[in-house]
């Protein structure tokens, strides 16, 4: 079983119940939110890679939050994960990107509701703007899962 903390980990490392491995070595810096600092894909893994998606619905309507905004970029995303056989267990890595400081707690506590444990591993960026200027983020995902035959 996973320890609940990767630092309570006796190698630095937090395994996954599944294949995946994430590391989180002991000899550095705790990180700062919920992420791991790596994630191993086994062999034989095939990848997804998504395209960013940002917070507007089939109907081109975009939330005025970043929370609200976040949420439909997960939901997004999730279609494609989906789509492809996957879920959100299987996200290796989010690059998210939000158009300032003061929107990075909104978008932090949103996505933990998309994210479980362990982590994946996660940047997130300060950017200064999108095509549209109602955008406040934009998300992107790698996830990796068994092979298809």
């Amino acid at each position: 079983m996973a320890p609940s903390n990767p630092l309570n980990s006796p190698d630095g490392i937090w395994y996954s119940t599944g294949t995946m491995r994430h590391i989180t070595p002991k000899t550095i810096r705790p990180p700062f939110a919920r992420y791991s600092y790596g994630v191993e894909i086994p062999p034989g893994h095939r990848i997804l890679i998504c395209s960013g998606q940002l917070g507007i619905d089939p109907a081109d309507r975009v939330p005025g939050t970043v929370e609200e905004q976040t949420q439909l970029c997960f939901r997004n995303i999730e279609a494609v994960l989906k789509d492809a056989g996957l879920g959100f267990a299987d996200v290796v890595r989010i690059n998210a990107f939000v158009t300032g400081r003061e929107h990075l707690k909104g978008y932090m506590e949103a996505r933990d509701q998309f994210v479980g444990d362990p982590p994946p591993a996660s940047t997130l960026m300060i950017v200064s703007g999108f095509s549209r200027p109602e955008f406040l983020v934009e998300i992107e995902v790698i996830a990796a899962g068994p092979a298809v035959e």
